[in-house]
């Protein structure tokens, strides 16, 4: 194919991913600019609105200053000075990595080496400019040097997990590149490959089990609580244009709310603002904002209680009985109690800085005054969910040696004597 036409095809892809980002939110604001002719407010507006909330979406803090009769109404602690918006709605950086990763996989399977990815990237950099420039206003600041590099970065990543399978022979120093880091790693003591990779896996199966979990427990707490959802809904009269741009700002909301549940499985729980906590332990809340998601919460009443922090045990003895047989084949004769602790441990670790990680990237600040602190505490709750990774996997560990020595036993205790040839 041209070399032209792959670098303009890949300049089109961005322009859709950028497009579709800013199009979830812009789509639903324009309509009720359209259908709400008597606002008195222009169409800029609500654009500048939708491009802050895609720069937030991807990890830009903005500084929001309102105006004083708007802050007077607000009726907030703080609202009157200057206040910072932190708290990412995760889907539009996982709609950005998922766009990356389906462009880079095309780009290098059409035989351009580098010309697809960067002409994807330049463009996607260049949208990200002129967005952050067009959304700067007085009451919406973005911090410019995140808003500059943050949603590129987060494109490129996904632009690299997607060229991943293609890098190894599309030629030239990317292949280069790779081999060396091949030679590298395959040149360590074959324990070290074998508990690396063991750890790696195991600690990303645990990691994964609790979120995905998380996400179904969230929505069988949904479907539980929809009268609660919505009274709540009915209670704010915010109608039909409200209501729709509310549904949709809860939906780009929903890998946070998967992240809290899990910090609640963990036992750390989340805070709903400064000095108030959702956790087994017990539930002080406050006032809060009024979502009606909020509504199927996990709290400290739900049945069973303390047995959710079951599920991060589950998840980290899963993962370690599953990833025990791997191992011990990989180490062989070089088998050890060490090896196979190193390997608890590389888990537990893996698991917790992963958990921690969601954690931390689900939370932030959502508003003044006691609104500045929302999500879970990314640090304990990534250090509890490494503890409980430890135990769980330890035990995953010494179950799958015992069942392994189960299912060699009936092997050993064959003998010549007892054989049917022996009795012949």
């Amino acid at each position: 194919m041209n070399r032209t036409l792959i670098a303009l095809l890949a300049a089109l892809e961005s322009l859709l991913a950028v497009g579709i980002g800013i199009g979830i939110s812009l789509v639903p604001l324009s309509l009720m600019w359209a259908f709400q002719l008597d606002t008195g407010v222009g169409w800029d507006v609500f654009y500048r609105a939708s491009a802050d909330i895609w720069l937030v979406g991807h990890g830009v803090d903005l500084t929001i200053t309102l105006d004083p009769a708007l802050a007077a109404a607000v009726n907030l602690p703080g609202a009157e000075k200057p206040f910072l918006i932190s708290i990412a709605p995760l889907f539009f950086s996982l709609l950005t990595i998922l766009l990356g990763v389906r462009l880079g996989r095309k780009s290098l399977e059409s035989g351009a080496r580098f010309i697809g990815p960067v002409a994807a990237i330049s463009t996607f950099g260049g949208l990200t400019v002129l967005i952050a420039l067009s959304s700067i206003n007085a009451n919406a600041m973005p911090t410019m040097w995140m808003a500059l590099s943050f949603p590129t970065a987060i494109f490129g990543v996904g632009l690299l997990i997607g060229a991943r399978g293609e890098i190894g022979h599309s030629g030239g120093r990317a292949e280069r590149v790779q081999k060396r880091l091949s030679a590298w790693a395959f040149g360590l003591p074959t324990q070290v490959q074998a508990v690396l990779a063991s750890s790696l896996r195991g600690g990303l199966a645990a990691a994964a089990i609790v979120v995905g979990i998380s996400a179904v427990v969230l929505s069988v707490l949904v479907i539980a609580n929809f009268s609660a959802i919505l009274g709540l809904y009915e209670g704010l009269q915010g109608g039909g244009g409200g209501s729709l741009i509310l549904t949709a700002a809860q939906l780009m909301f929903m890998p946070n709310f998967v992240m809290w549940v899990a910090s609640w499985f963990v036992g750390t729980g989340f805070a709903l603002g400064t000095g108030s906590s959702v956790s087994p332990v017990g539930t002080d809340l406050g006032l809060v904002p009024a979502l009606p998601i909020l509504g199927a919460m996990p709290t400290a009443d739900l049945a069973f209680g303390f047995l959710g922090i079951l599920v991060p045990v589950a998840a980290g003895f899963v993962a370690a009985f599953f990833i025990r047989p791997g191992l011990v084949r990989s180490l062989g004769a070089q088998l050890s109690f060490r090896w196979l602790l190193f390997t608890v441990l590389g888990i537990a670790l893996v698991g917790g800085i992963l958990i921690g990680f969601m954690a931390w990237a689900s939370g932030g600040a959502a508003g003044p005054g006691r609104l500045v602190d929302v999500g879970p505490n990314a640090l304990r709750t990534g250090g509890f969910a490494a503890v409980e990774f430890l135990i769980a996997a330890a035990l995953g560990m010494y179950a799958g040696s015992r069942s392994t020595g189960r299912s060699s036993a009936p092997t050993q205790a064959k003998t010549p004597e007892n054989s049917p040839s022996s009795s012949r």
